[in-house]
């Protein structure tokens, strides 16, 4: 194995920003302590080189707010909300359709008036066609008002208008004539109420009108009420007149039918068009991530600047690793012969106060917490020439960010068995008051023992975070990797052991879904759907059991206190939901969740 995927030890390129608290001696053997001392003193020497330069995601990134949320207020435009899903934007265009609806049904009341001015007529009738004309324009007037905002949006409230519109109009049909042309206005009210989203109120519109058409008509027929229309079936044969009732109705139905139908082709192209679309930004994220493994891979083979050196107690080799801030060594020791990795800060980088804290904030981590799934620390201290360097127990495998290449997903049980590992390995640095901040498929690798046994263990505390302290120099500044971040993480607030805990449940939604929980075009954009959005569904994207999807909630949730307390429980969670066997209290949890922020919905 060569490259970085043999043991990715070197600062990650897309990692947004350090952090940067200073760094305090760890607990460690007094051999350890001492090799401690003399790097501490390497940081005050103040070797000086050129900075480098890195790419984007080393820059400083816009703080998002807390109490900033997306949709919009009674005084935001809501023409210019942005639809998540195919029913959403449906929902829009029915919340604008009705809009429209609504002022032509005040247009068409205003010529009816000007019309019944000029033909004149029965003045019963008249009085009946202008009652119902004041009852369209108050109730439409009425919904325009309360649809300014489209969040006032119900379908009750929309059913109960489009009722009495529907009675008011037929005020108008019993003015020019049960037989009349004035039944079109109802064929075109039933047509355009057919396209709402409830299958059961658009029913009942068109069974209302239907019914209020043939009550209308058997009134008239009996004798029940006097025929004073325009338009009059007194002379007209009984046939003439039922055949005439029955293709009304019939073009109702017919009406009713079309609508419905219409409504679901529109539906199923939106759908398909939104489905092609996230497939599409899907498969340009995947191809980002290829190639920033392939640039990684670039970097790195054969012998470095420092190869066949000696540092400390080893012997440098071939280079298998680099990052922004750091080169990583293959290693022998002079003691025993056993293999080791190296890192070392380039020179580059030394003269930059930010970079040195960070390695010095790994080394420190990394010698305190002791667990078989984070990588060992073996030694520290300063080369000849005064560069500082961490020696760590030498691994043979790959990274996650490897096996996803070669597979794209992992299988239920491979996810539990990675969750359950890397939350051990985050347990411990817990325990001793460690927050990883920046666990992502390159920094888990699954290390090959020398008895055959396979391992999760956890890399790179270079972002870590030590309990108690707070950030002196980021300002603010986002600190981690956009697409597994936690939210609080991803506002520059303040965080703990769940963001990690957060991290991983987005870890395995990109290992049972074979995509990235998020996919933003750049890194605000990413930042911000992280804080705004929620993923999308992942039985959308895998064949995956309903239960895993609420596992998959709790752990992504937005607030923290709604996620796992512990790697544990989301990992025997997660074990139990691929069974479709999880515990009521957690479906009753995450159902909560998923009815509060649904999957690929905006907040």
């Amino acid at each position: 194995m060569a490259g970085a995927d043999e043991q990715d030890l070197a600062d990650e390129d897309d990692t947004v920003a350090h952090d940067d608290d200073p760094p305090t001696p760890p607990a460690a053997p007094a051999a350890r302590r001492r090799a401690e001392e003399s790097l501490s003193g390497a940081s005050h020497s103040g070797v000086s080189a050129a900075a480098s330069a890195s790419g984007v995601h080393n820059q400083p990134t816009q703080q998002l707010p807390a109490s900033r949320g997306l949709p919009p207020g009674p005084d935001a435009d809501s023409k210019h909300t942005t639809a998540t899903s195919p029913i959403e934007a449906m929902r829009m265009e029915e919340v604008e359709r009705t809009r429209v609806f609504l002022r032509v049904s005040i247009a068409i009341v205003l010529a009816a008036l000007l019309g019944v001015f000029i033909a004149g007529g029965d003045p019963i009738a008249q009085l009946v066609v202008s009652g119902g004309c004041a009852l369209v324009v108050v109730t439409s007037i009425w919904l325009l008002v309360v649809l300014r905002d489209a969040a006032n949006y119900s379908q009750d409230r929309i059913t109960l208008g489009s009722s009495i519109i529907a009675v008011g109009a037929f005020g108008g049909v019993y003015y020019w004539g049960i037989v009349s042309p004035a039944t079109a206005l109802i064929l075109f009210g039933i047509y355009f109420f057919s396209f709402g989203g409830s299958r059961r109120a658009t029913l009942g519109i068109y069974l209302l009108c239907a019914g209020l058409h043939a009550a209308l008509a058997l009134a008239i027929g009996l004798g029940w009420i006097a025929d004073r229309g325009i338009i009059r079936t007194t002379g007209l044969p009984w046939r003439h007149e039922l055949l005439s009732h029955a293709v009304t109705q019939f073009l109702y139905l017919c009406a009713y039918l079309v609508g419905r139908a219409s409504r679901k082709t529109t539906l199923d192209a939106v759908s398909s068009l939104e489905k092609a679309v996230r497939q599409v930004a899907q498969r340009e994220a995947l191809l980002a991530e290829a190639r920033a493994d392939l640039d990684r891979a670039l970097k790195v083979g054969g012998p470095g600047r420092y190869s066949d050196q000696v540092v400390g107690s080893f012997t440098l080799g071939m280079l298998i690793g680099r990052g922004g801030m750091g080169e990583v060594y293959e290693a022998v020791s002079a003691h025993d012969g056993s293999m080791a990795a190296v890192k070392l800060l380039t020179p580059a980088t030394m003269s930059d106060p930010q970079h040195l804290k960070r390695f010095l904030r790994e080394a420190e981590t990394a010698a305190k917490i002791e667990s078989e799934h984070v990588v060992a620390v073996l030694e520290v201290g300063t080369t000849a020439g005064e560069i500082p360097f961490l020696a760590m127990e030498r691994l043979r495998g790959f990274d996650l960010a490897h096996h996803l290449r070669r597979k794209r997903k992992l299988g239920a049980s491979e996810v539990v068995a990675l969750v359950e590992q890397v939350g051990a390995g985050l347990e411990a640095a817990r325990k001793v008051g460690v927050v990883h901040r920046d666990i992502k498929p390159h920094n888990l690798f699954l290390a090959e023992n020398k008895d055959g046994r396979r391992a999760w263990k956890v890399l790179d505390f270079g972002v870590s975070k030590l309990a108690g302290k707070s950030g002196t120099l980021t300002k603010g500044h986002v600190v981690g990797t956009p697409g597994y971040m936690a939210p609080e993480q991803a506002r520059g607030e303040d965080v703990d052991w769940r963001a990690d805990l957060y991290a991983v449940a987005a870890i395995a939604y990109r290992c049972l879904t074979g995509h990235p929980p998020f996919t933003g075009k750049d890194v605000p954009t990413t930042l911000y759907d992280v804080v705004y959005k929620m993923p999308t569904r992942p039985s959308s994207l895998a064949d995956i059991t309903l239960d895993l999807e609420r596992a998959l909630a709790i752990g992504m949730a937005k607030r923290a206190e709604d996620r796992f307390e512990s790697g544990a429980e989301l990992a025997a969670s997660l074990a139990a939901a691929a069974k479709n066997d999880l515990p009521i209290a957690l479906r009753v949890r995450a159902d909560a969740l998923i009815a509060k922020h649904a999957w690929g919905q905006r907040l």
